[in-house]
């Protein structure tokens, strides 16, 4: 793919507008992007997309942020990481700054609270729907070591109430140990 203005603007867009009509943070932006930049413009493939999303999540920040940068950087490197986050943070820097000049009309405003709460309700879905894709690929890998490691992390998380992060970095550590392992015994990951 060249990388031309018209790139650039393609890039910028598919992130803008994902940004702006996507409510719900970046759990609900995630599946919007794999599906933009995996299944529409093949620029990323499934897997690859979703270790971005993996690295992204144990970065500190946004996910939404993060994942932008991490796609833009992959797909056309530094200036591609720039373009990608700048379309992810304008829509909500220019909704953030309307909503405040009309907050106290938006406050008690009941059509508005009716509409985010339906909102919320949409949002579950969209999570739900990530979580199942997630899960569907974790178990298509056969890999019983990765199976493992997401039953004991939803197990930490659910039942036990442990940090999300301390999951990620000890999930994380442990796969890096575990593929270096696997590598020493020369197996293909």
């Amino acid at each position: 793919m060249e990388r031309n203005f018209k790139f650039y603007l393609k890039l910028f867009w598919s992130t803008f507008t994902l940004s702006a009509f996507t409510i719900g943070g970046g759990y609900v932006i995630v599946p919007l992007m794999r599906k933009k930049f995996v299944e529409e413009l093949k620029w990323i493939d499934e897997e690859e997309m979703l270790n971005l999303v993996a690295i992204s999540q144990s970065a500190p920040g946004a996910i939404a942020v993060n994942t932008s940068i991490m796609v833009g950087y992959r797909i056309a490197g530094v200036f591609g990481a720039f373009v990608t986050i700048l379309g992810t943070v304008l829509p909500p820097l220019i909704i953030i700054t309307v909503v405040a000049q009309f907050y106290d009309i938006f406050k008690e405003n009941r059509i508005i609270n009716a509409l985010l709460l339906g909102m919320r309700a949409g949002i579950a879905a969209v999570i739900l729907d990530v979580i199942i894709k997630m899960v569907k690929d974790i178990i298509k890998t056969k890999n019983i070591v990765y199976i493992l490691v997401m039953i004991v992390s939803f197990i930490a998380a659910v039942v036990f109430n442990i940090n999300a992060a301390l999951i990620i970095i000890l999930s994380g550590a442990f796969g890096g140990f575990y593929y270096n392992i696997y590598k020493k015994e020369g197996r293909q990951s």
